[in-house]
């Protein structure tokens, strides 16, 4: 899988001079985009030159040696490129055309042509019918139609969030929504059709990949379930994932998207249960949970303490906690008695009524009495921002919970754009609604116990046995 994010040089099969080319967009951004710097070589009838990348009119005819090609043609011309790829000894094809398997008969005769050819030459296939790749980390990206302000919102920044995606348009609403948030992309797959390397191949991968914190997944069906639920098992990363055909409609119109029958959903469901892995219920938690791991510690328990200067969100997220299956911290009568003398404190009681006027040092040592008691697991601050001082007590906030180690979701009742604005200004993990900040700790606190899960899974003699002893002790 390296040199798929990794190539030393590569040949873009199908780009030209014509106008509305798309594999001319990737030759334009891996030469004159992309500060990538390694050799590019373009195929097309006329071996022309294509935004700097030398043209020839076969892959066979590149003098130099290839590490990854990227084949974006009509169907129709796409296994005989990739019987050249063979000869000239690339091993490694990316292949963006559609129209294979999910395109009827003529399409499936043509993928099996494709497979043929690869397992008679040990090729590994990413596709058919997929954007590509992107690796923020040496600013490789041969995703098609990529201009230059897409690039430097997607790939000047490299994070520690990596993405396996089965649909391309996936691929630009994760890296756009990125753009205001404060996690970026590591490296992004899309996988389309699968007609060789799959969602498991790729889990494997990104779990080996050092500078991957966080996995993120959104398909349309699963290739293997017994080798997606194996695999999944052993990483020991958080796995997100978001999946459709909940119902039949929805798994009609994925089939006919990607070729994939859709998994039952039911079963699908007891699968991430069984691997691991939490699936996620919108694109939007897709790109926005994230955060909650790479920006804080794991909630370790499930009892939360509010604290808020409105009292109707205290309700609010005490509904909220509860419907999520996490609980109201409760404050023993001492603790209450330390929030008590550090200012003028409305109610000192879970969840907690700050008041308005506080000061920076009353927000510190509200911090640390929470963060330090043995009666609270994580917080769930909900504190408007009416003014300066409060940004920075955030600030200082995000700083302690990484001292005691333990996590905050924090949200600031506030119209969603002066949300984002602060986030992007402070670089501080906001989320965007009550709801979604108590998702997060939601998902926290469920990879710990799925890291407990794994780990007990492993330790334990017996493979015949790990499941049946892990429901005994309340893991599974």
């Amino acid at each position: 899988m390296h040199t798929f994010f990794h190539p030393d040089s590569v040949v873009v099969i199908g780009a030209s001079n014509s106008p509305f080319n798309l594999g001319a967009t990737i030759c334009s951004a891996l030469k004159e985009i992309s500060p990538w710097g390694r050799d590019v070589y373009a195929v097309n009838r006329k071996a022309e030159t294509v935004h700097g990348c030398p043209g020839y009119a076969s892959v066979t005819d590149i003098p130099q040696e290839v590490d990854l090609a990227v084949i974006i043609t009509p169907a129709a011309v796409v296994p005989q490129f990739v019987e050249q790829c063979a000869e000239k000894g690339i091993r490694r094809v990316i292949i963006e055309s559609s129209g294979f398997s999910e395109g009827g008969e003529q399409g499936r005769a043509m993928q099996r042509r494709i497979d043929e050819t690869a397992r008679a030459h040990g090729m590994r296939i990413m596709g058919p019918n997929c954007l590509g790749v992107l690796n923020t980390r040496n600013q490789f990206c041969c995703f098609y139609g990529i201009q230059a302000d897409d690039f430097n919102t997607f790939a000047q920044e490299s994070g520690a969030v990596s993405y396996i995606i089965q649909s391309g348009g996936i691929v630009v609403i994760v890296l756009e929504s990125f753009a205001t948030d404060v996690v970026k992309a590591n490296k992004i797959v899309s996988i389309g059709n699968k007609s060789d390397i799959d969602e498991a191949d790729m889990l494997e991968y990104f779990d080996r990949d050092e500078s991957t914190e966080v996995i993120g997944m959104y398909l349309e069906n699963i290739k293997d379930g017994r080798k997606f639920i194996e695999t999944a098992r052993r990483v020991g990363k958080p796995i997100l994932v978001f999946k459709v055909g909940r119902t039949g409609e929805g798994a009609r119109a994925a089939m006919s998207h990607t070729a994939g029958m859709a998994n039952n959903d039911d079963i699908f469901d007891n699968a991430c249960t069984q691997a691991g892995v939490i699936r996620v219920n919108s694109i939007s938690e897709l790109h926005a949970m994230p955060k909650i791991f790479t920006h804080m510690p794991p909630l370790k328990g499930r009892r939360i303490a509010v604290f808020t200067n409105s009292g109707a969100f205290g309700g609010i997220t005490a509904d909220l906690l509860v419907q999520a299956g996490l609980e109201m911290a409760r404050l023993s009568p001492a603790t209450q008695e330390k929030l008590s003398r550090t200012g003028r404190i409305f109610n000192a009681a879970n969840p907690i009524d700050l008041g308005p006027a506080l000061s920076m040092q009353t927000f510190l040592e509200i911090f640390d009495i929470l963060l330090s008691s043995d009666e609270v697991d994580g917080l769930l601050p909900v504190p408007s921002l009416w003014h300066p001082m409060v940004i920075d007590a955030i600030v200082e906030l995000v700083k302690k919970c990484h001292e005691y180690g333990k996590p905050a979701a924090i949200y600031t009742p506030n119209a969603v754009h002066k949300t984002v604005s602060y986030r992007q200004k402070y670089q501080v993990p906001l989320f965007e609604s009550p709801e979604e900040a108590v998702r997060a700790l939601e998902v926290s606190y469920r990879q710990y116990r799925y890291g407990e899960m794994k780990d007990a899974l492993w330790n334990l003699s017996g493979a015949g046995h790990r499941e049946e002893h892990l429901m005994a002790q309340g893991v599974l």
